[in-house]
């Protein structure tokens, strides 16, 4: 198996040195940046397996970067945030963040979340069929090219936006629980107040509105989320 790739990008200089040295003993090979202008240069090498995010940095911050890379990055983003800061963490999810973590944070709690990320894409990889496509109201998923149009445009999601999607058009017609998305689709347990699911959704939906006004996917208060079968 070889080697993840992981860019830390972060202007504490201490501290990404800390992490690199401790993810390195852990069989990661992590390269850091100290400025967000380069850390973006860097986020667009396709042979990144993961990017560490921080909210604060100088020339370009976290959220510049991820207003940079439009959302539609393939490679998963988890953003290193201030403690208690929910504004951040919310922002951070509807530029395209995939998980964050807040700071301090301590070096196992970093580690257990990267794994389950790497898990979770592992996961997917092996269950992928090639030929399988996915047709509900107006919105098709190409699992094998992992692609998704809605009317025939394409649509632009980020990684763990479409394994979401992926996840409620399998069960379309069925409510699927805030719980198993957290599980199936970040590898984790949802804890109490994260709002990472509700925004990964809300981004799915602002997406596919570009090319149909219809929600697809229904909130059902209290249970989780309904992707619609339409009139098909």
């Amino acid at each position: 198996m070889s080697t993840k790739r992981i860019l830390l990008i972060d202007d504490d200089i201490e501290l990404a040195q800390l992490l690199s040295d401790y993810l390195g003993q852990e069989g990661y090979a992590v390269e850091c940046c100290h400025d967000g202008l380069t850390g973006l240069t860097k986020s667009y090498d396709d042979g990144l397996d993961l990017i560490l995010l921080d909210v604060m940095m100088p020339n370009l911050s976290g959220f510049e970067v991820l207003k940079a890379l439009g959302g539609s990055h393939k490679t998963p983003i988890l953003m290193l945030t201030a403690k208690g800061d929910d504004a951040d963490r919310i922002l951070g999810l509807e530029l395209g963040a995939d998980d964050y973590l807040a700071k301090p944070f301590h070096h196992r709690e970093l580690l257990a979340r990267i794994k389950a990320i790497f898990r979770r894409i592992e996961i997917v990889t092996q269950q992928k069929a090639p030929q399988q496509k996915l047709a509900v109201n107006g919105v098709v998923l190409d699992h094998g090219k992992r692609e998704v149009f809605c009317h025939e445009q394409p649509v632009e999601l980020t990684g763990t936006e479409y394994e979401m999607l992926h996840c409620l058009m399998e069960q379309h017609g069925t409510i699927v629980s805030k719980d198993a998305l957290s599980e199936q689709v970040l590898g984790r347990k949802l804890s109490p107040f994260d709002r990472s699911i509700d925004m990964h959704v809300s981004n799915i939906r602002r997406k596919i509105s570009q090319f149909d006004e219809q929600d697809k996917i229904k909130t059902i208060r209290g249970s989780g989320y309904l992707f619609l079968t339409g009139d098909s």
